[in-house]
Order: C-alpha cells, then structure tokens, then sequence
C-alpha cells in the first residue's frame, strides 16, 4: 500500500523519540509534527534529516485502514497499547 497523500496520521499519532529538524526533544504520542504541513504533507520527505523511524514506516491496508481518520485511530491504539507494554516492564 502507498501512503495517502494528505493523511499525516504516522506524523501525530506515534511518538518520535529521535531529534526532528523544530523538535529536538522529538515528540509525544498524539503531538503534531513540526514538519507537517497545513496539507498534511512532509516536509522533510526525502531530506536526510528526516528521522529513520518516519522513513522506515510502511503504510499497511491492516494498520491505515481506508480512511485517514481510521489511520488515526488505528495508530494510536497501537500507540497506547506500545506504552501500555513499556510501562509494565
């Protein structure tokens, strides 16, 4: 699956705990990125200093769903369950 243009839901539902160009403490959970645009476009894809985790994330029909709304969703349930785990350990 290729990412929808326009969705941003990998840019605000996970946290980032690498340095991003505007955010060198990375991000929260649910926190919009700096680097996303008022069209929820990236503006650091294909910029060396964009963080290996956002380059490394492959879009999935399972995860993203059909619509960015449930893309959303999805991830931060996943999000939440991530440090859900972390915690009890």
């Amino acid at each position: 699956m290729d990412c929808r243009l326009g969705c941003g839901a990998c840019c605000i539902a996970p946290s980032i705990s690498s340095p991003i160009p505007g955010m060198p403490g990375g991000k929260a959970a649910g926190e919009r990125c700096v680097q996303l645009d008022e069209h929820n476009l990236c503006l650091l894809f294909g910029d060396p200093r964009r963080p290996a985790v956002c380059g490394d994330f492959k879009a999935d029909e399972e995860v993203c769903g059909t619509d960015n709304q449930t893309a959303l969703d999805n991830l931060t349930l996943l999000e939440d369950s991530t440090a859900i785990i972390v915690r009890s350990h």
